[in-house]
């Protein structure tokens, strides 16, 4: 039998087994084979709890959609792509509304298709209105232009600190080699130029920008950053510990230079306006033809991001929260996040992988102390449920913990943890269930399973209450029954009698034919035990009576039963050889119940309890003092008493008052006395019946040294 597991034992256990949980996911992370399935669980998150951020409103989107498309060929017969006067109708609408700066997220990188002037008129609107950003490509192997041409130098940008910057971390993702550079006329118009390549997450879901790149030695701001620094000429860019700021504004940064975005919702989250409608609008405005279809004032303060939405104009990307969304909306939700201050930010390795730890631990020591099946499950449930309402709040305070480490390290924990259990515990709780099921109840079975360190191996010293019970003249009556008849019976009685032990919290030793030997107090700790075990034994013969008529029908004599109970220390335990053995008891304290047992039949009674276990029942049960006895065996004698039910002693209190007078006389040695009143009243009671031929014979012959004790000749 596996011995039981103590609280310390089990702690251990279970940080064993979470710290190997742990330290399975801890390694797999480590690796990057979570990476794919981190980013599904992000995208989730992000989806989930997208909202308006307090920026939102700020920003204006111009879309150069199909509806756009299919106006400039119906109405104005032009074809893709467009001359780039219209980009400078849009520029010069946008000044005009008093929009704060508009950012283009498109790339005039080769001369317009129209001539020069066409590209001049845009440079020209650009230049007027004065707070437009412009685009460039940077890249590692896309892009002819290997150094910058030295004109235009990128309009009043300024940055500090950014070498010292460099110089202190792993930054070569932000120095690009090559760049692809808009026309001059168009540069030359721009306040800024700006950065428009994004990089998407290995699975190709844009996730993370970075807010800035590097080509020869000059700055670039990504275009959505781009656009507030169109707005804001003087701002400087500073680079520090914290990352990077711009007018009090600071964005954390990673080392490879990128912020994690915060989607506010799927495409068409920010108010949006067709590249047709603004051109309109600025066409009624020179002509005085009607009001404006897009109101000036809905730009008015606005920041304006002008992008392709249309589907042959390949500028489609995959978000976390749509797959098909405009890359100037990536713009949008960069330069949404820089207003609104709620960049997202990744919780540090050693942080994410103290969770993952700290949760497999708890995790694995809650499964090992709740052995039960209900309560294990439960740890587990709570343990895979407790990650993913940890990222969720980690969301809702700005920051990427990741899931999947802590997930698989709990699952890892909670997992091993059942295992250990079915193969530790299990096998304890089969154990004890086959040791006990014969002489324990359900009920005290389980509480056992789940205190097995109740439980020792071998034997342990204990107080217990002693129950022998015997069947009166039963040898008898078996010899007149056939063997099917005799077993039908015994099955009938010993079932009857064990369910009232067990119910009361008793152990049940063992049957001897007609004989049952049980105990209480072990192996669990039952503080009532005398109380249980007296009440056990009335309610025994309370339920022998109300069967005995139908017995009596059938085998033609009754059924009486004697019980002898005592309280005293005993050896408890399994004990046998190492293939066959039981859980009994030994002691003089069980040798003198069975003798009480015995000792019924010299007083006529049924149910005798010893001193000891009287003095535990206090007035829980009646009793009478029936004797001091000397029983076979034991040279001390013992106050015995016979319990009663509370009707049976009500009933009686005449033939009892008139006992205790006769006992008194008779400890007194005043045996005459003692016979009369024994005599008065023996018709009534086989115990004083009993007393009357005690005193007869010995008032014929008075012992010499008188205790007042009954000596047993036999058991």
């Amino acid at each position: 039998m596996p011995g039981g597991s103590s609280a310390l034992v089990k702690l251990k256990r279970g940080g064993l087994i979470g710290l190997a949980g742990a330290a399975v996911a801890v390694t797999i992370w480590l690796l990057g084979w979570f990476d794919v399935w981190e980013a599904k669980t992000w995208d989730w998150r992000a989806s989930l709890l997208a909202e308006s951020g307090q920026a939102s409103d700020e920003i204006v989107i111009i879309l150069l959609d199909q509806a756009s498309l299919d106006w400039a060929s119906r109405e104005n017969g032009l074809t893709w792509p467009w001359p780039r006067e219209l980009y400078g109708a849009i520029a010069s609408y946008c000044g005009r509304a008093g929009a704060k700066a508009l950012a283009f997220d498109v790339l005039f990188s080769e001369p317009s298709t129209y001539g020069v002037e066409d590209d001049q008129v845009l440079g020209a609107a650009m230049a007027d209105f004065g707070q437009v950003a412009a685009a460039l490509f940077l890249g590692f192997q896309s892009g002819q232009t290997l150094s910058w041409p030295g004109t235009p130098a990128n309009p009043h940008l300024r940055s500090e600190g950014l070498a010292e910057w460099i110089a202190a971390g792993a930054y070569q993702q932000l120095v690009f080699p090559r760049a692809v550079l808009p026309v001059p006329e168009v540069a030359n118009g721009a306040t800024v130029l700006c950065n428009v390549h994004l990089n998407p997450d290995r699975d190709g879901v844009y996730r993370r920008v970075k807010l800035f790149g590097l080509f020869d030695q000059q700055v670039f701001p990504s275009l959505g950053l781009g656009a507030y620094l169109a707005s804001r000429p003087e701002a400087r860019m500073r680079f520090g510990k914290k990352g990077l700021t711009i007018d009090n504004r600071t964005v954390p940064l990673t080392r490879r230079g990128e912020t994690i975005l915060r989607f506010r919702g799927p495409t068409g989250t920010y108010q949006t306006f067709s590249a047709a409608a603004v051109l309109q609008s600025e066409i009624r405005l020179l002509t005085g033809e009607g009001p404006a279809v897009v109101d000036p004032q809905a730009l008015r303060d606005k920041y304006v991001l002008f992008g392709f939405s249309a589907p042959g104009l390949y500028d489609l990307r995959s978000t976390p929260v749509g797959g098909v969304y405009p890359g100037v909306e990536i713009q949008a939700t960069m330069l949404d996040n820089f207003l609104s201050q709620d960049f997202m930010q990744p919780v540090s390795g050693p942080m994410t992988a103290l969770l993952a730890i700290g949760l497999a631990l708890v995790s694995a020591i809650g499964v090992s102390f709740f052995t039960r099946p209900v309560g294990s499950l439960t740890v587990g449930f709570l343990g895979i449920g407790l990650p993913a309402a940890g990222v969720l709040a980690a969301y809702l305070l700005g920051f990427w913990l990741p899931l999947i480490i802590q997930e698989v390290a709990v699952i890892l924990a909670v997992a091993t943890g059942l295992l250990v259990n079915y193969t530790t515990e299990g096998r304890q709780k089969r154990f004890i269930k086959q040791a006990f099921k014969q002489y324990l109840s359900p009920a005290v079975i389980e509480q056992l399973i789940q205190n097995p360190e109740r439980l020792q191996l071998g034997g342990e010293r204990k107080v217990i209450s002693i129950f022998f019970s015997d069947l009166q003249g039963f040898t008898s009556i078996s010899e007149n029954l056939a063997p099917e008849e005799l077993t039908a019976l015994l099955n009938e009685y010993l079932s009857a009698m064990t369910d009232i032990i067990q119910q009361e919290g008793g152990t049940v030793d063992k049957y001897e034919g007609d004989a049952i030997i049980a105990f209480w107090n072990a192996p669990l700790d039952l503080p009532d035990h005398a109380q249980r075990v007296v009440r056990a034994a009335l309610e025994c013969q309370r339920r022998l009576a109300v069967m005995r008529p139908t017995i009596r029908a059938r085998i033609g004599k009754d059924l009486l039963m004697r019980i002898g109970i005592n309280t005293g220390p005993a050896v408890v335990g399994n004990l046998g050889s190492r293939t066959r053995f039981d859980y009994t008891m030994l002691g003089d304290a069980v040798n003198l119940a069975a003798r009480l047992e015995g000792a019924n039949k010299a007083f006529g009674t049924y149910t005798m309890i010893a001193q000891a276990t009287r003095d535990l029942i206090g007035a829980t049960a009646p009793v009478r003092e029936l004797a001091r006895l000397a029983v076979v065996g034991r040279r001390e004698p013992v106050v015995v008493y016979e319990p009663m039910l509370a009707e049976t002693y009500q009933s009686r209190q005449v033939a009892l008052a008139a006992f205790d007078r006769g006992r008194a006389l008779f400890y007194q040695g005043r045996f005459d006395e003692a016979y009369r009143t024994m005599e008065s009243i023996q018709a009534q009671d086989p115990a004083a019946a009993a007393y009357a031929q005690k005193c007869r014979a010995l008032r014929g012959q008075p012992p010499d040294a008188w205790e007042g004790v009954w000596v047993m000749q036999n058991k």
